[in-house]
């Protein structure tokens, strides 16, 4: 749940931050494209249209008027002029007026108006933005020089008449027209073109009432400039059409603009969102690579060799501790070398238990056939000549024979017993016993029992009840056992003490004898009788199963059991039981 939790939250923020830098990126690309399209509109409709948006963008500042710096250097760079009236007429913000002194610093009313009408200023082109935007509405007057205006009222004064060029001096105007690609038209009120002079390549051959307009407010929308004058008298229009450089056309649409621009920003958002994709493939893809050849390695056993020198590098530092870009991966990865050391463990514990099982059966199989050679052997000697010999000897044959049939009965029921232990589960009763009084009555049965006399027993133990949940059967069995091997295995006269008290909450029973002891060697290997096979110099009473089995009644009763013991200084076994 940790790292399912981490991972989604890991992908979620960076799904976001990455959408956001996405976003971020397409709107400021497209602030600065529209930013930018809309300063070279202005540019190319310059002067006409930029006063509406130098009024919009005044502000006032300590008592001030504030234009942008930009707007100033583009009226400088222009060679125009700006002045900004006041409701009272003054003049109360200027641009690059110092060179004209001639501009007055305050306005009349007949001024104004002459101005609105006329749309000139002395030899100044003008146009006005009247702006309500503060307390007070501001008049803003743009002026400037226009050649082709003068031009072309100066020819209207030298060859006009009656609103129209006078015949004789049009191949004059005609060759004067041509040699800088000009062209001259003269239109009546109605729209009708009445004459046309020059080079009229780029010139419409009819106009609609707004063309002219739309003419001389977006020129590099055209192939040419053009500068109207209006004779009051007869109502012509004269049209001076310029081109814009040697003829080249210069039409710049919109759509034309705005289509390539935005093939760019698709582009380059398209690269940052495959740089993304290959950057993720790379950081989530490269640990299931890793990934992919530990499962490979694994799949052939080579538990110690999951992770080769160049992987350790990749994933982790040299100070050991695991790299930033694979701490997405931390529980995984550990979950890997927990899982290696679990199957290393378990291929050596598989191994184990193979000579275990090994030895064991060899040890089955040593004990099963030395009491059966004896059998047989004697069965041999009653099959060829039985009337040899004396009762005596039949008796001892037949009581070594039954022996070790019980010898082996008895191998075999251990060898069941040991089966059963381990199916513990399903076999066991659990019930409430009196753990003191078992013990006890276990004691109590070698005491009364005649052929032990030469041994002596000695109970101490607390007198009110012990009570555990246990398989009194089981238990029996426990302390049969461990009575009998400390009888068998010791010498006459020793000393056998059964101790039972509580230390904590748990039940502790002691069998302590003064015998022979055992080894070192004897006592590692003492729950595990085929260890190393059977001793053929041993005796035959019992089955050699008996600390095996007890060790297993234990455990299934979740207890312990630990041996103590020096050769020659007797031996003390202690087993806990829960209470």
């Amino acid at each position: 749940m940790k790292i399912q939790r981490r991972m989604a939250f890991h992908f979620t923020y960076q799904l976001i931050f990455y959408a956001l830098v996405i976003v971020t990126i397409t709107l400021v690309a497209c602030i600065i494209f529209f930013q930018n399209m809309t300063s070279n509109e202005i540019r190319r409709n310059f002067p006409v249209g930029v006063l509406q948006q130098i009024a919009q963008e005044a502000h006032y500042k300590d008592g001030t008027l504030q234009i942008f710096p930009e707007w100033n250097k583009l009226i400088e760079e222009k060679g125009m002029w700006l002045q900004v009236v006041s409701a009272e007429g003054e003049v109360v913000y200027s641009v690059n007026t110092t060179p004209e002194p001639t501009l007055p610093t305050s306005y009349s009313i007949a001024q104004l108006l002459d101005i609105q009408e006329t749309r000139t200023l002395g030899p100044y082109a003008v146009h006005t933005q009247l702006n309500f935007s503060f307390q007070d509405p501001l008049l803003y007057v743009l002026g400037y020089h226009n050649p082709e205006l003068d031009q072309l009222v100066a020819w209207f004064d030298a060859y006009g008449q009656h609103g129209i060029v006078r015949s004789e001096s049009v191949p004059l105007l005609d060759q004067r027209l041509r040699e800088t690609g000009s062209y001259l038209q003269v239109i009546d009120p109605k729209s009708h073109i009445v004459q046309g002079i020059g080079d009229g390549a780029y010139v419409q051959k009819a106009y609609r009432p707004l063309d002219i307009l739309a003419i001389e407010q977006s020129p590099d929308n055209y192939d040419a400039n053009i500068v109207t004058h209006r004779d009051k008298l007869s109502g012509m229009t004269w049209i001076f059409y310029t081109p814009h450089t040697a003829g080249a056309p210069l039409k710049n649409p919109v759509m034309e603009t705005v289509t390539p621009r935005l093939v760019w920003i698709a582009g380059l958002i398209l690269l940052l969102a495959l740089s993304i994709s290959i950057w993720h493939g790379y950081r989530y893809g490269r640990p299931l690579i890793l990934f992919a050849g530990w499962f490979e390695r694994m799949g052939k056993g080579h538990y110690d060799e999951v992770l080769t020198a160049k992987d350790k590098r990749k994933v982790f530092r040299r100070n050991g501790t695991m790299r930033t870009r694979n701490r997405l991966y931390q529980e995984v990865i550990q979950s890997f070398y927990q899982m290696t050391d679990q199957l290393a463990q378990t291929e050596k514990e598989r191994k184990r238990l193979e000579k275990e099982q090994a030895d064991w059966m060899s040890g089955i199989s040593h004990d099963l056939r030395t009491p059966l050679a004896t059998i047989q052997g004697y069965g041999y000697m009653l099959e060829m000549l039985p009337e040899q010999w004396s009762q005596e000897e039949l008796r001892i044959m037949g009581t070594t024979i039954r022996e070790k049939g019980d010898y082996m009965l008895e191998l075999i029921s251990d060898f069941s017993l040991v089966h059963q232990l381990k199916q513990s589960d399903s076999i066991m009763e659990l019930r409430e016993i009196d753990l003191v009084e078992l013990v006890r009555c276990s004691v109590l049965k070698y005491v009364n029992d005649a052929t032990m006399s030469e041994y002596q027993f000695h109970y101490i133990g607390e007198e009110r009840p012990l009570l555990i949940q246990a398989d009194v059967t089981w238990l029996q069995r426990l302390m049969d056992n461990l009575l009998s091997n400390a009888v068998k295995h010791n010498q006459p006269n020793a000393t056998i003490t059964v101790s039972l008290d509580r230390i904590n909450d748990k039940a502790c029973i002691r069998v302590i004898d003064n015998g022979k002891g055992m080894d070192e060697e004897t006592l590692h290997h003492l729950f595990n009788r085929y260890y190393r096979g059977t001793n053929t110099e041993e005796s035959t009473d019992g089955s050699g199963l008996g600390m095996s089995i007890a060790k297993t009644i234990v455990e299934a009763h979740g207890g312990d059991i630990k041996v103590h013991s020096k050769v020659g200084q007797g031996t003390k076994i202690e087993i806990l039981l829960p209470c």
